[in-house]
């Protein structure tokens, strides 16, 4: 048999790696997320089919609908009975939601969301941005945490996150949706593909995402610590359920004293937070750094935010 060329190769064996984490049959990549959440938008939805979007969803998501001509009918942020209404009112189309969001950290209510899809004959899309490599036994994401891989029909991702690489990557149901959105996707038809030394390095930052365990333990211990800290001395985290915090602080002045109130702390005291080993410990093998108690001490009061 005739040997494949070396980047069919390498294409081929990171398509199968990734299917593998992430339990779905078909697959494709792109440039970068937001070329996969603009492109995959922009084919879905149309001037006859809406689509709905969270008000706090990432950018890419509302450009790809307006790509594609459709109506844009933002809901309220995490919910689900707003969005009930939207669709009563406007009938069926594309639901577009983050898993996690990067305004502020929020978890989007999934099986709640797969409830409404399938009561209204929309298509669920959910952007993983910021849940692939962090949630999940695997890092597969927080759909596959929640045992809902069957009932998504879309699941994007940007591999700028825990990747740390440049990619977007989409699950899909079939084939046939595989070669539909290579042929009339925007970015799919008007962009270059990935070369094979990109291919390695996600293949190769895939298995550590995967065997690497210790690496989620400790950043959800990191988080965990940072929130309850943060949230004691009463700052409002609006929200946030995971390792992304945001923190609104007002009017520009009080800006400016919450950043000069940060600077007098120290962040990560290395007394209370071990840094990771030199050598990663691999395929299962536990960390032995203990786990941290505290995550910073601050050496003067700090501002908190006024009220928005």
């Amino acid at each position: 048999m005739e040997q494949l060329p070396q980047p069919v190769r390498d294409q081929t064996l990171h398509d199968r790696h990734a299917r593998t984490l992430l339990s779905t049959p078909n697959d494709t990549t792109s440039q970068s997320g937001y070329d996969a959440n603009a492109g995959l938008l922009q084919t879905l939805a149309g001037p006859e089919a809406p689509v709905y979007v969270d008000m706090l969803a990432h950018m890419s998501l509302w450009a790809g609908a307006k790509a594609a001509g459709a109506p844009v009918r933002p809901f309220r942020h995490n919910d689900t009975a707003h969005l009930l209404r939207r669709i009563e009112e406007y009938g069926p189309g594309v639901i577009a939601v983050d898993s996690m969001y990067s305004v502020c950290g929020s978890l989007a209510p999934l099986a709640a969301l797969c409830d409404v899809a399938e009561g209204t004959g929309c298509v669920l899309v959910v952007d993983e941005a910021h849940s692939l490599g962090t949630h999940d036994p695997e890092g597969a994401g927080m759909v596959a945490q929640a045992g809902l891989t069957a009932r998504v029909h879309f699941r994007t991702t940007s591999l700028s996150k825990a990747f740390a690489k440049q990619a977007g990557y989409i699950t899909c149901p079939d084939e046939d949706f595989v070669e539909y959105f290579k042929m009339t996707s925007y970015p799919a038809v008007f962009a270059s593909t990935l070369v094979p030394s990109d291919l390695v390095l996600i293949a190769a930052t895939l298995d550590v995402v995967r065997h690497d365990e210790w690496r989620r333990t400790r950043l959800h211990e990191v988080a965990t610590i940072l929130r309850e800290g943060l949230t004691s001395l009463g700052y409002d985290l609006r929200g946030s359920g995971a390792h992304i915090m945001s923190q609104p602080t007002g009017p520009g002045d009080t800006v400016i004293r919450v950043r000069d109130s940060w600077k007098t702390m120290t962040c990560s005291d290395p007394s209370s937070v071990p840094p990771p080993p030199t050598t990663a410990p691999r395929y299962g093998s536990p960390c032995t750094a203990t786990s941290p108690t505290r995550i910073w001490t601050a050496s003067s009061t700090p501002v908190k935010p006024s009220a928005p």
